[in-house]
């Protein structure tokens, strides 16, 4: 058969998709067969993931997407999961103990504390290569209070994985994002774990991407039209799906993952793991193919959509986004604030224009009013923290960058792929926006033998069949 039929099941922070991807050698098409919200609930004792709703939507447009494949006449031949890294559930047998808690839960800050006085984040940094990030895994382990009672831990993709096949492994590229991975060995670092007092035993075996978890459960085959599907791990962290899904032009070429979060970084064949890195704040994630995902968070379009939640909140009114940047376009240069969007006061959710101004005030800076002009400091802040964030980059990895590819869902923002062009004095190629949902397919695809080669090959595929939007840098 020249082209199979994929589903992709895409969480994000915000919401969840199921894909269908039509893959072949010169073919490349995507439908979403399904798409539901998703965000956090707030329950006396904190944040938490409606998981379970979260699964319940899955499995409806898993069964949506297997019976349009069947009508067209393919019919699906795999299921990949992808979704946001460190959260977990914990289990005890097959019961899911408690709700998940959001990484954005504040919990995570007696847990910082309680890691750090016994291993010191200059020992963590050597051993996982990862920036510090309040939220990582074992920080959330650490003010975990159900950990004792549990079996076993699964990162949520994995977690779904199992609910539905019964098969139970923790895909690599995840696994490097819980702090817990020796970045070196690849492989759990059980002395770690002795060191802050977490069971090796609650971790599965680590696989690679690629690897076939297993069929789908017999008691899913009425949703699934009376099949049962292989679930094929892909690069569940979505960064990593999205990192594949990237059309690199150059070995040298730089990326951003922009949605919620901005993942800015490259793609290396080795770790880079140095003094100056770590006091950079960058990560050494783990990649598909055993490449590495050098890279640092910056506040993406989360900022945008935390404030226009709060608008429409005050208001009672939806608010026009395309209308607000189109405005924001408009705002003379000499009147742009430009803030740090690295200040830790923008994580949790809440009101951002107020934030922005208590610190647009510290720092003896006119805090914008209008909301054209907020939403104008807002694109150009991250246009500026991505810049920053790209030099630093070429400078700790030793590597010249001279164009970057943005993609996900802030590639849809030309604003924001002008500000960050202007700002980092280089190239930005905006698109896919499907970045994350092509990469989890594609695998899905080199796995069932419809496509072969290296990531290099499996990117010409984009470039052939995806056109993208040039942004070039401006003098200012």
């Amino acid at each position: 058969m020249s082209t199979t039929t994929h589903l992709a099941v895409d969480l994000g922070a915000s919401s969840g998709r199921v894909v269908m991807g039509r893959i072949g050698p010169d073919t490349l098409e995507l439908h979403e067969a399904a798409r539901f919200a998703n965000g956090p609930v707030d329950l006396p004792d904190g944040l938490h993931w409606n998981l379970l709703g979260l699964y319940e939507n899955a499995l409806a447009g898993l069964s949506s997407a297997v019976r349009q494949a069947a009508s067209d006449g393919t019919g699906a031949v795999s299921i990949g999961i992808d979704s946001w890294a460190v959260d977990y559930g914990l289990l005890r047998g097959e019961s899911l103990l408690g709700t998940p808690f959001h990484y954005r839960d504040s919990r995570t800050e007696r847990g910082v504390q309680a890691v750090h006085q016994k291993v010191p984040f200059e020992e963590l940094y050597r051993r996982n290569g990862l920036q510090f990030l309040p939220f990582n895994t074992l920080y959330q382990l650490a003010a975990e209070d159900l950990l004792n009672d549990a079996e076993a831990l699964l990162l949520l993709p994995d977690l779904l994985g199992y609910w539905l096949t019964g098969q139970r492994l923790t895909e690599a590229t995840n696994a490097s994002t819980t702090g817990l991975l020796n970045v070196h060995t690849q492989d759990w670092d059980t002395e770690l774990m002795g060191q802050l007092g977490v069971d090796p035993g609650l971790f599965t075996p680590v696989a690679p991407s690629g690897t076939t978890l297993g069929q789908t459960r017999e008691s899913l085959t009425g949703l699934l039209a009376g099949q049962r599907l292989p679930v094929t791990l892909v690069g569940s962290h979505d960064t990593a799906s999205a990192v594949v899904g990237v059309p690199l032009s150059s070995r040298d070429a730089a990326y951003i993952s922009c949605g919620t979060w901005g993942l800015v970084g490259l793609e290396l064949d080795t770790p880079v793991v140095t003094e100056e890195s770590r006091a950079a704040n960058f990560t050494n994630e783990g990649g598909v193919d055993g490449r590495t995902r050098f890279l640092t968070n910056v506040m993406g379009t989360w900022l945008l959509s935390e404030t226009l939640r709060i608008w429409e909140q005050d208001s009672g009114q939806p608010q026009n986004l395309p209308a607000l940047l189109d405005a924001a376009a408009q705002v003379p240069d000499v009147d742009v604030v430009v803030f740090d969007v690295q200040d830790e006061r923008f994580v949790p959710p809440g009101n951002m224009p107020e934030r922005i101004a208590a610190l647009c005030a510290e720092t003896d800076q006119p805090a914008p009013t209008e909301k054209p002009q907020i939403v104008r400091a807002i694109v150009e802040s991250i246009a500026a923290g991505f810049a920053r964030a790209l030099d630093d980059a070429a400078r700790l990895a030793e590597k010249p960058v001279d164009v970057v590819h943005l993609v996900g869902g802030g590639s849809l923002n030309a604003l924001l792929c002008q500000a960050t062009a202007d700002r980092s004095s280089r190239p930005v190629i905006a698109g896919p926006v499907e970045a994350t949902a092509i990469g989890n397919l594609l695998i899905q695809a080199r796995t069932a033998g419809t496509l072969s080669g290296t990531l290099e090959e499996l990117r010409e595929l984009i470039t052939r069949t995806h056109e993208p939007i040039t942004y070039r840098p401006r003098a200012t």
